[in-house]
């Protein structure tokens, strides 16, 4: 169901040491993100994360949602709140409420 129901997404970003590509399912929010299109995607299990990293150091990945796959880029970490501000439609005000502290917003690549 990740990557077809909202607001499900699954990433796909390449490992930093092995170049091995993976996919994992997170929730993935539309964004405005400088002006730009992107998405707000919750560190629901925290900052320490494998996929995090790796998005990191590739800056990059893409995100297969809603039957689609786009690219995305320039990841920065945030508080929830912060990325509360940047997500829009329907979701934001239940975003905000999410009992998690951090979030990564990215913009969607041209």
């Amino acid at each position: 169901m990740a990557g077809w129901l909202p607001p499900f997404g699954i990433l796909e970003h390449v490992g930093r040491r092995s170049g091995k590509t993976y996919r994992t399912p997170l929730n993935v929010f539309n964004a405005e993100v400088d002006g730009k299109p992107g998405v707000a995607i919750l560190l629901t299990y925290g900052p320490d994360r494998d996929w995090l990293k790796n998005l990191n150091a590739a800056g990059r990945a893409r995100i297969q949602r809603s039957g689609k796959t786009f690219a995305v880029t320039n990841p920065r970490k945030v508080s929830r709140d912060e990325a509360a501000k940047h997500v829009i439609g329907g979701w934001r005000p239940i975003f905000a409420r999410l009992p998690f502290e951090e979030a990564v917003l990215l913009t969607k690549a041209a």
